[in-house]
């Protein structure tokens, strides 16, 4: 399944539709650590899956959905017998659509959608999710007219629903009247938008708490129950995600990857990288360039 592996990096070729490609996979042979920026959707069919992310193993049932966005880690383990789908998706066919990113980044490091969730809601958007997996197959080996364009709309409906759920009003402001839900939603999706944008820069609370209208202090809880993550952190891994897009470049040092990505210190830049992604950068560059290298003597003595 893997097509072409250049270090731990799989370029992903879309065929006959330009953003997707879609595997009914059969295989039994395990697949080594690695990434690529094409966001993986995995669905078994028949018997269990394994996939492991970072340090955590994950065992799919049949019919679960696993969703890993670009750039995490990841290895696969088949057991002797069965059949998944297993879907890679451009991530800018995503990305690009307006509020969407802020969905995208609750993805990580992944997002797993169960058969059983022991909850009425989430197991009817869990069902609703797996039809719109299966009419994406059948689109996609059909030969509809149109079956390009009705592979996207299926795949924004996905997410679309998706994304509603995850940002439910009720879960996420539910101590605010209805109107006051809808207001906030909007108002961190555009504070969201804006981080993603402006990453690299010198981004303070202050700035991101007039953005939305807020005392920081305000802004810095609701900002937190909005995403469930801190904005230092939503922000840092945006800076984190723009790193991992330079160090895949062969001519450019960490040092300067760290000053592009909005660090002001390497030995910080080591650290936090080394926290997300369970190496250093060092390793990630060595990984994805064995015979190409930049040696970089000031982000090494740093790690």
């Amino acid at each position: 399944m893997i097509e072409i592996l250049n270090g731990i990096v799989e370029t992903v070729s879309f065929n006959n539709v330009s953003s997707v490609r879609i595997y009914h996979n059969r295989e039994t042979d395990d697949y080594p650590i690695h990434w690529h920026t094409a966001m993986e959707i995995i669905m078994p069919y028949e018997n269990t899956y394994q996939v492991i992310i970072g340090n955590d193993p994950i065992t799919l049932g049949e019919k679960d959905i696993l969703i890993i966005p670009p750039g995490e880690l990841h290895q696969l383990k088949a057991p002797a017998t069965g059949s998944r789908m297993i879907m890679m998706v451009d991530y800018s066919l995503l990305c690009n659509l307006k509020g969407m990113d802020s969905l995208l980044h609750n993805l990580h490091p992944y997002m797993i959608i169960r058969t059983q969730n022991n909850d009425e809601i989430r197991d009817e958007l869990a069902e609703v999710l797996r039809n719109y997996m299966l009419q994406i197959e059948s689109e996609y080996f059909g030969e509809s007219p149109y079956f390009e364009a009705r592979i996207y709309s299926l795949l924004i409906s996905f997410f679309v629903d998706l994304g509603r759920e995850s940002n439910s009003q009720e879960r996420r402001f539910g101590n605010f009247t209805t109107n006051k839900q809808h207001e906030y939603v909007q108002k961190f999706m555009t504070v969201c938008n804006y981080i993603n944008e402006h990453c690299t820069e010198d981004v303070t609370v202050d700035e991101l708490a007039d953005i939305a209208g807020f005392s920081k202090f305000h802004f810095a809880r609701l900002f937190k129950q909005f995403t469930n993550v801190s904005y230092y952190d939503y922000l840092t891994r945006k800076r984190i995600e723009h790193a991992e897009t330079l160090l895949i470049t062969p001519d450019i040092s960490i040092t300067e990857v760290a000053m592009q990505s909005g660090f002001n210190s390497l030995s910080t830049f080591n650290r936090v990288f080394k926290n997300l992604k369970n190496c250093t950068p060092s390793e990630y560059k060595g990984l994805n360039h064995p015979y190409n290298q930049k040696v970089d003597t000031a982000a090494a003595a740093t790690e």
